[in-house]
């Protein structure tokens, strides 16, 4: 009966010590994963707002959502920075850099940068719209300085996060490691989404190029989140959290109402429509990768790269070719799958070619090379991400 007695006093112990280390995490950890996440949904939503209402107005709750990242980001960064310099953060000191005559952690100069980018970008981008008319390019002059800011927001973030995470322990440091898994799945999907979207969509699925644009960005992000996370599966995990956010705003955008403002209206959009369909099978080529990496670890990073960036791309290739023609057919054309959403602009002509395969590649012998590209790319991915990633578990400033 002793034994029985004392179990239950084992357990609490480890529930208030969490607990205890919860209110332990900094006020800016919670600040900036704040920031990253407002712009994360404020930018899916600003897509979504342009191709079913058009640009009607700077001031959407979407553009506000994206722009309270770059208040949160400058204003965190601000109070961290000054903090420790004039000394009401003494205890930021010794895990402070000096940069200009300032001190902070090294994050918070990252985010300060990116905070005055974006809010630099407001203006030029309402000004770029005023002068070259309305439109839904991703890498127009203005959103570049503002997607260069929202990621140095979000990088600086993580850099704060690791520096706390590096320097914790025990219960501490586990929850650190999932203010660290979130943001790292978010900056790893801004990696494809910002830089590659415009060559990723449904119809380029069976192509050299989406290949290709695959193999350069997809490794990079994950295996440097991973290699920092560790773990049983940590490219499954990073992968696997990004699919759900992907899903997450595919099924819940549709939700809300929205009518088109801008003309001409070729499709008749009622709702928010999401952008970028079903996402890649991701989840699915890193859990091979996953698989192999456990059965390497002893291996130097240019073997592990050798090895797992042309092991996640051919389990990528075997999982989405298929899966790009399943989203092609009819079966796929609904609220689960999403192939049936048409921005309103779309024209009616236009409406059969969104169920083809575009021809992408110009010949079979561009197609091959290209494949072969994307292999030798792959390696080159997974060990710049690699690299990264050694580096990330170093940072404790």
């Amino acid at each position: 009966m002793g034994h029985i007695a004392a179990f239950p006093d084992r357990l609490a112990a480890p529930h208030v010590e969490s607990k205890s280390n919860a209110r332990a995490i900094p006020w800016y950890v919670w600040n900036f994963a704040a920031a990253a996440l407002s712009v994360t949904i404020g930018g899916q939503w600003d897509i979504s707002w342009h191709v079913s209402v058009g640009r009607d107005s700077f001031w959407t709750p979407a553009h506000m959502l994206i722009y309270l990242c770059g208040v949160l980001g400058g204003l965190g960064s601000a109070a961290l920075i000054l903090g420790t310099t004039f000394g009401r953060m003494p205890e930021m000191r010794a895990s402070s850099v000096g940069m200009w005559g300032f001190r902070g952690p090294l994050g918070a100069f990252v985010a300060a940068w990116g905070g005055a980018a974006m809010l630099a970008s407001a203006p030029f981008d309402d000004w770029w719209h005023n002068a070259y008319g309305l439109d839904v390019k991703v890498l127009s002059p203005p959103h570049v300085v503002l997607i260069l800011g929202i990621l140095a927001i979000k990088f600086g973030a993580l850099l704060i996060v690791l520096g706390e995470m590096n320097r914790a322990e025990g219960a501490r440091r586990s929850i650190l490691r999932l203010f660290f898994l979130f943001l790292g799945t978010l900056l790893a999907r801004d990696i494809v989404g910002v830089f590659a979207l415009e060559y990723m969509q449904r119809t380029m699925q069976h192509s050299g190029r989406f290949f290709l644009v695959a193999a350069i960005t997809v490794p990079l992000g994950h295996f440097a989140v991973a290699r920092v996370l560790k773990g049983r599966l940590p490219l499954t995990a990073v992968s696997g959290l990004g699919f759900a956010i992907s899903l997450a705003f595919l099924w819940i955008l549709p939700l809300f109402p929205a009518e088109p403002k801008l003309g001409p209206v070729f499709q008749p959009v009622t709702h928010l429509i999401p952008m970028g369909g079903f996402p890649l099978l991701v989840p699915i080529a890193m859990l091979a990768a996953d698989w192999l990496w456990a059965r390497l670890r002893d291996r130097n990073d240019w073997t592990l790269a050798l090895i797992l960036g042309p092991a996640f791309l051919a389990a990528f290739v075997a999982v989405q070719w298929p899966m790009a023609d399943f989203l092609q057919s009819p079966a796929a054309r609904n609220a689960f799958f999403g192939s049936h959403y048409l921005p309103y602009f779309t024209p009616p002509t236009s409406d059969a070619a969104m169920f083809r395969f575009s021809a992408i590649d110009a010949s079979a012998a561009q197609f091959w090379t290209r494949i072969s590209l994307a292999f030798a790319f792959s390696i080159l991915s997974v060990r710049v991400g690699l690299g990264l990633g050694s580096w990330m578990e170093k940072v404790q400033r």
